[in-house]
C-alpha cells in the first residue's frame, strides 16, 4: 500500500456520520461530499493518508472550498472532553489541565457557557433566567434549515446555536450532554478523513453501503479466519529457470514447472467477486502495484533499464546490427501497397520487457512458479470485478505486466480441470507456422496468430500445473456444494495442506463435517465398501463416492466448524458497553481441516509397552 495519495487511486473518504464514500481521485476534478460541501481533488493528491481535513468557508473571490488540516490536539480535545458545554461547578479539565483559565473565562452570574477547550474563550453564554424566558422560543425546523443554508465556521456555529436553544439543557447529565453534542457534531461538522482502500476498508464499504449478498456477507473477521486457517502467507521469491528449462520454453516444449520444487501455491474457489482473492493477495504481498519513485518509474522498470544501460558496447552493437538486417529483410519493396504509416505501425510486433520470458517465444508463459493463486470458476470468465479497485483487470490481457497479480494469479474453469479435452481452447493447438511464411502475412493476421499461440500456451500451463496437484492449501467461499468441491479439490493438495471453507449457513458444512467424522473414518478402515477393495491409494483419492461414503474419510483429519463475530462498542463517559443491535445478514461459518496421506496396509504397533502402576502414599 502506498503511503501517499496518488493520482487515479481509489480511496475511502470517511465522513462525520461514519459513512464511507469510495471514489477514484482523478486530477483536476471536483469531489462532492453532499451536504458537507465540495472541494478540488488536487488538494488531497500527493498528501499522506489518515489526515483529517475541514472544509473552510468559501472566500469572496473563489468558487471552491479550501481545506484545513485539523491538528491532533484539536481532535483529541473533542474526544477526551466529556462536553464543551460546561458548568463552572463541575467543569472537566481540558487537555492541558487549564481548569483555572476556563473558570476565569466564564463571567460572573452566568450559569451556562459554551467554552473553547483549547483557548478557554467563551464562545456563547446564557443564564437560567434567559433560558426560562426563551424556552418557548426554541429553534423551529424552518429556522434550522435557514441556519444550514448559511452555515459558517465549518458547522460549529450551528452546533452552538442548537445547544443554546435547547430548552432542557440544564437537566441533562454529563453523559446525556456528551451524547447530544456528539450526535449534532456528526450531523453538521464539515470534516472528513482520507483512508487507503485496503481489503478491510473495501469489505466494510461493501457490507454497509452496498449489497452484502455480492460478497456472501463475508465480514472482516471471517476473512481473517480464512487466511489464518489456510496459512496464506508470502511463499518466497520466484526461482529463475535454469538453462534446460529456458531452452525447453523457447523450443515450445512443456514449460510446466516442477511441482515438487514450487512452494506457496494455493487453490481458490471464489464467488465473492474477487474479494477473497484480494484478501489472499494482500497477505501474500502481491495485491498492490509497486510504488513509483520520484522519476515516475517503478522499481522493476528501473532495474531493467539500469541492466540494459550497463550492457557491453559490443553486445549492443551486435544487437543493433542484427535488428538492422532484420528490418531490411522485412521491409516491403518501394511502391508496394503496405507502405502506409498505419500498416507500418500494425506490422510492429509487440516487444515484451527483457525480464519477461514471453519476449523469447509464444510458448513461454509469464506466470511465477511459487507464491501463486489458482482460481477455479464455473463461468466462461471469472468474476473478479472488485480487483479493479487495485488497478487489475483480468479481462484485459494487454494490461501492464508490472502488476504482481498478472504473474501470480491463474484462472481455469471446472470444465478445464475435470475434462480438459472437452475444452476447445485447450484441445485445439494452433498450427505452428514457419517464420518465412509468417513474413508474407499481413500485420493483423500475424498479430492474431501470435495472440492465439500465447493464449493456448497460458491455458495449457495453467491446466497442466493444476491437474499436477501439490498445492499448499485450499480456500473456498462459494455457494456451490462443498462436498462436490472437496471431491475434486482434495486430491490436488499436498500432504499436510490446510483447508478453509466459508459458508453463509451451517447446514452445508455440517453435512461435510459428517463425511469426515471419526465414526465414518473408523467404519471405512474396519469395513471398507466393496467398491474400494483392491484399489490403490491413487485410485482411492479419486473416489467417486457412494450413499454411505460420499467422500473418502481417510484423506482429511481434524475436521471442525466455527464462527466468530466482532461486536461494536459504544464508548462514552460512564456508558461503555457493546451495542446490542447490529447490521443483519448471514452469520457465516468456516470449515477447517488438514489434508493427509493415508498409510498403505495395516498399521501395527511394535515394541515393549509400559503399564502404569499406581503408587500408594502419593
Amino acid at each position: 500500500m502506498h503511503s501517499l495519495v496518488e493520482p487515479n487511486a481509489w480511496v475511502a473518504i470517511k465522513l462525520p456520520s461514519e459513512n464511507l464514500r469510495v471514489l477514484q481521485l482523478i486530477p483536476n476534478t471536483t469531489i462532492s461530499l453532499g451536504k458537507y460541501g465540495s472541494f478540488p481533488s488536487n488538494l488531497i493528491i500527493h498528501r499522506p493518508y489518515h489526515i483529517t481535513y475541514e472544509l473552510e468557508d468559501k472566500k469572496d473571490n473563489e468558487t471552491f472550498n479550501r481545506l484545513r488540516i485539523v491538528p491532533a490536539s484539536e481532535l483529541y480535545s473533542d474526544i477526551l472532553s466529556s462536553s464543551s458545554f460546561l458548568n463552572p461547578d463541575s467543569a472537566s479539565p481540558g487537555p492541558e489541565g487549564d481548569d483555572d483559565a476556563v473558570a476565569d473565562a466564564i463571567p460572573t452570574g452566568v450559569e451556562y457557557a459554551l467554552v473553547d477547550a483549547d483557548s478557554g474563550a467563551v464562545v456563547a453564554k446564557t443564564d437560567r433566567a434567559e433560558l426560562d424566558a426563551e424556552a418557548r422560543q426554541s429553534l423551529t425546523m424552518e429556522q434550522i434549515e435557514e441556519l444550514k443554508k448559511d452555515v459558517t465556521d465549518a458547522g460549529r456555529d450551528i452546533i452552538t446555536k442548537l445547544m443554546l436553544s435547547h430548552t432542557a439543557i440544564g437537566q441533562k447529565t454529563e453523559y446525556s450532554l456528551a451524547k447530544y453534542k456528539l450526535l449534532k457534531t456528526k450531523k453538521y461538522i464539515r470534516r472528513f478523513c482520507v483512508l487507503p482502500l485496503d481489503v478491510s476498508m473495501l469489505d466494510y464499504w461493501l457490507l454497509e453501503e452496498k449489497d452484502p449478498s455480492k460478497i456472501l456477507d463475508l465480514r472482516e473477521e471471517m476473512i481473517g479466519l480464512l487466511g489464518c486457517w489456510a496459512n496464506v502467507h508470502f511463499g518466497g521469491e520466484a526461482q529463475c529457470m535454469n538453462a534446460e528449462e529456458q531452452e525447453a520454453a523457447v523450443n515450445g516444449a512443456n514449460s510446466v514447472t516442477k511441482l515438487e520444487d514450487s512452494t506457496g501455491r494455493w487453490l481458490v474457489v471464489d464467488d465473492t467477486g474477487g474479494l477473497l482473492v484480494a484478501a489472499m493477495a494482500e497477505r501474500m504481498g502481491v495485491l498492490y502495484p509497486p510504488e513509483k519513485g520520484e522519476d515516475g518509474i517503478n522499481p522493476p522498470q528501473k532495474r531493467r533499464r539500469d541492466s540494459e544501460s550497463q550492457a557491453e558496447p559490443a553486445e549492443a552493437e551486435a544487437n543493433s546490427r542484427s535488428q538492422a538486417q532484420q528490418a531490411e529483410q522485412t521491409q516491403p519493396p518501394m511502391g508496394s501497397e503496405n507502405t502506409s504509416g498505419q500498416e507500418q505501425i500494425l506490422a510492429k510486433r509487440v516487444k515484451y520487457p527483457t525480464g519477461d520470458p514471453r519476449h523469447k517465444d509464444d510458448m513461454a508463459v509469464p506466470y511465477s512458479n511459487c507464491n501463486t493463486m489458482t482460481l477455479i470458476h464455473h463461468n466462461s470468465q471469472p468474476n473478479l470485478s472488485f480487483l479493479r479497485y487495485y488497478d487489475f483487470d483480468n479481462t484485459n490481457p494487454t494490461q501492464s505486466l508490472e502488476h504482481p497479480l498478472a504473474r501470480h494469479l491463474m484462472t481455469l474453469s471446472w470444465l478445464q480441470l475435470l475434462d480438459p479435452q472437452a475444452d476447445s481452447t485447450y484441445a485445439n493447438e494452433p498450427a505452428n507456422i514457419d517464420a518465412d511464411e509468417l513474413k508474407t502475412w499481413k500485420a493483423n493476421r500475424r498479430g492474431n496468430y501470435h495472440r492465439k499461440r500465447r493464449r493456448w500456451a497460458r491455458i495449457r500451463h495453467v491446466v497442466d500445473s493444476t491437474r499436477g496437484g501439490g498445492f499448499s492449501g485450499l480456500v473456498v467461499a462459494s455457494t456451490m456444494d462443498p462436498t462436490s468441491i472437496m471431491r475434486h479439490a482434495v486430491p490436488l493438495l499436498a500432504g499436510g495442506a490446510p483447508i478453509a471453507i466459508y459458508s453463509q449457513t451451517p447446514e452445508p458444512l455440517t453435512a461435510l463435517l459428517d463425511c469426515y467424522s471419526v465414526a465414518r473414518r473408523a467404519a471405512w478402515i474396519s469395513d471398507p465398501p466393496e467398491e474400494a477393495i483392491g484399489k490403490t491409494a491413487e485410485e482411492l483419492e479419486q473416489w467417486a463416492g457412494t450413499d454411505e461414503f460420499p467422500l473418502n474419510p481417510s484423506l482429511v483429519l481434524g475436521a471442525a466448524m466455527q464462527t466468530s463475530r466482532v461486536r461494536k462498542w459504544q464508548v462514552l463517559p460512564g456508558r461503555t458497553h457493546p451495542l446490542m443491535t447490529s447490521k443483519g445478514g448471514a452469520e457465516g461459518y468456516i470449515f477447517t481441516a488438514w489434508r493427509v496421506k493415508p498409510a498403505e496396509g495395516r498399521v501395527e504397533a511394535r515394541g515393549k509397552g509400559r503399564t502404569k502402576k499406581g503408587k500408594s502414599g502419593r
